[in-house]
């Protein structure tokens, strides 16, 4: 595994264009895929990012590239979305892990069986195949004690892939063809004239464009309200580790409970707990009441007092473009994994997969989550600001959706009639009266 950090060496250092067609900010799944599908339309694209590509969540999540137990109104592009990584994927100079190793989950009560009938149902009427069995049939797909369980769910199509190498390869391939891409290189604000998008300031100077996709993760909330947009978005930590190699147990990605595998190419295990930790900061109290109805969907979440770096203090921080803007000043939000969420991790797999009571654990590490008030994201053009696009709050289902949403973008942004319903994924949601009506936690 390889984290990167403030210091790691600097990969995408393509010139600064005087103009691109379209400016990507943010070289996360989002960003990269986004760009990748633009520039198949013919329109070049000019990527920026303050670290590095893939530096922050993109290559610190589970490596799951799922569709069971998605939120409804994102399982089309979910399904479209394992598609688009099969697309990709042959035009990559590496392997990248990925995989169609299946994803399952088990049921510990008969209400779980009961909600994992009903998605059973929603996936068939989707055109997916997800199959159920019962507590007895458990040995046929994963080398567990049964005893725990009333049955479970395994969805085939599921699949997985390797994080940390599969957006790096992504970005090459696309650089490979003419894609231009900036590390180290802060967008700071964005210039308008008679009312649109007309350049995008960064650090290095300024990139003439009529067309801006904002796909900052965790920080989009902070770009956006530089430019007077209110984005209510807020950053959760998950916690992460992987073992030494060992013997499969499942050769996919499962969700024993409490605790969540996925079977890595080095042949050990990344493993997760449903913990995440929420810093309170200013935005906590802002967007207070759009959380709400979600911190209920939370699988298990904690609080604490401290300092969020992608948060606005009071009041509200702004700058100029001709200033050092925040985004220069932490490159790569590289957070310390959570002491409770490791000693969690640690517990549920020694308690689910007893098997694995010895296996070492080798390495942690954590990432911030940029979860909106109803679990799933924005995908929608500004219409404050005519030729800005925004893609955020992916709420820890970006990696596995990321190619599907990059497609929705660069169809959104090319005026593309879309293939599927957006309406839930409108920005307008957040201040037209909706409830918010929060999807499955990450």
């Amino acid at each position: 595994m390889f984290l990167y950090h403030e210091n790691s060496p600097i990969t995408f250092s393509d010139n600064l264009p005087e103009a691109a067609d379209v400016v990507v900010i943010g070289g996360g799944i989002i960003g990269i895929t986004t760009a990748w599908f633009l520039l198949e339309r013919g329109l070049s694209v000019f990527v920026c990012d303050k670290g590095r590509v893939a530096g922050e969540q993109s290559s610190r999540n589970w490596g799951w590239v799922r569709v069971t137990g998605r939120d409804p109104d994102e399982v089309p592009i979910a399904i479209d979305s394992i598609r688009r990584w099969e697309e990709i994927s042959p035009r990559l100079d590496s392997d990248i892990g990925l995989r169609r190793g299946g994803v399952l989950a088990l049921a510990s009560s008969d209400e779980e069986m009961s909600e994992f009938e009903a998605w059973s149902g929603f996936a068939g009427a989707n055109g997916l195949q997800t199959d159920l069995f019962g507590a007895d049939e458990i040995d046929r797909f994963i080398d567990v004690p049964r005893a725990a369980w009333k049955g479970g769910m395994v969805t085939a199509s599921d699949a997985r892939a390797e994080p940390f190498k599969a957006v790096p390869a992504i970005a090459r391939s696309l650089q490979s063809r003419g894609g231009l891409i900036r590390e180290s290189c802060a967008a700071r604000t964005i210039d308008t004239s008679a009312g649109r998008v007309s350049a995008v300031i960064t650090e290095d100077g300024a990139v003439a464009t009529d067309l801006v996709v904002c796909a900052g993760g965790a920080w989009s909330t902070m770009f956006l309200s530089n430019l007077g947009i209110s984005l209510p978005q807020l950053a959760v930590k998950g916690t992460v580790v992987r073992t030494a190699p060992a013997p499969e147990i499942y050769g996919g990605a499962a969700a024993l409970g409490d605790v969540f595998i996925r079977r890595r190419q080095d042949q050990g295990y990344t493993v997760a707990s449903g913990l995440t930790e929420h810093t309170i900061g200013a935005n906590s109290f802002r967007f207070l009441s759009k959380f709400v109805r979600s911190l209920g969907s939370a699988s298990d979440i904690t609080f604490r007092l401290g300092r969020d770096v992608t948060q606005q203090a009071f009041p509200k921080e702004c700058w100029p473009a001709d200033e050092v803007s925040p985004f220069e000043k932490c490159r790569v939000l590289n957070p310390t994994p959570s002491k409770s969420g490791l000693k969690k991790i640690e517990q549920n797999l020694r308690k689910r997969v007893p098997g694995f009571s010895e296996l070492k654990l080798v390495e942690s590490w954590a990432g911030m989550v940029d979860a909106t008030p109803d679990v799933v994201p924005v995908m929608d053009r500004i219409d404050s600001v005519p030729g800005l696009y925004l893609a955020t709050g992916f709420s820890g289902h970006g990696f596995g959706i990321g190619p599907g949403a990059g497609k929705v973008m660069a169809e959104l942004v090319t005026g593309e009639s879309p293939r599927f319903d957006l309406s839930r994924f409108r920005f307008s949601r957040f201040s037209d009266g909706s409830k918010m009506r929060p999807g499955p936690a990450i």
